[in-house]
């Protein structure tokens, strides 16, 4: 597989990661970067599954957590912490028939939705700079999947447009979100639901970052 854990020293992208978020991968840090959330349209209602066990479980919630809010069950930041390093993890067995890590999964979901694009653009919409991009694109024009070629219209920023192979693949990986709920245990409706409640977090968080 085209695991590179060079990918996941330089990557701030999600992943035991990864992380949209998973998967060999590359940051937040993690080894990977932030899940990208996976597009309602494109979930559909499964049965059964094969989930993936996580190597590290998070304690359940004690009984009366209220009256304890030290508990470390009981910590937001903790659980966040956990999620993000088990579930981007799970999407490895599922990326490796792509010859994608979860970070380079990403950028590619990223291009599927737009392209071509500046390597500035890719990296707000990621969330990461574009020193932790860069490493994720070299590989995926490595692979054959991505240019990079000078913009245009801006002879300063570098344009990154999908192949041939690269547009193909994005066929094969239709069904890694259906794979990932299988795995999980969960449905598009949970999947939404999550989703939601993240981007609702984030904002907050950022809001108070940039007060």
């Amino acid at each position: 597989m085209a695991s590179d854990t060079s990918d996941r020293a330089t990557s701030g992208i999600p992943e035991s990661t990864g992380a949209p978020g998973t998967s060999g991968s590359e940051a937040v840090r993690e080894p990977d970067g932030a899940p990208v959330p996976v597009a309602a349209a494109e979930l559909h209602p499964t049965q059964g599954h094969d989930a993936a066990r996580a190597p590290d479980a998070c304690p359940e919630p004690a009984q009366g957590a209220v009256e304890d809010p030290l508990a470390l069950a009981n910590q937001l930041c903790f659980s966040l912490s956990v999620a993000s390093r088990t579930v981007v993890q799970s999407y490895r067995p599922v990326l490796e028939p792509l010859g994608l890590t979860h970070p380079q999964y990403l950028v590619m979901l990223a291009l599927w939705g737009s392209a071509p694009r500046t390597v500035k653009d890719l990296a707000e919409q990621l969330n990461q700079d574009s020193a932790t991009i860069s490493p994720l694109l070299k590989r995926l024009e490595a692979r054959g999947y991505v240019t990079r070629e000078r913009d245009p219209h801006n002879e300063r920023a570098l344009a990154v447009a999908l192949t041939p192979e690269g547009t193909a693949l994005r066929e094969r990986a239709r069904e890694v979100p259906l794979r990932m709920m299988q795995r999980l245990n969960i449905g598009p409706d949970q999947v939404h639901a999550l989703n939601e409640q993240m981007h609702r977090l984030i904002t907050s968080a950022r809001d108070l970052g940039d007060a």
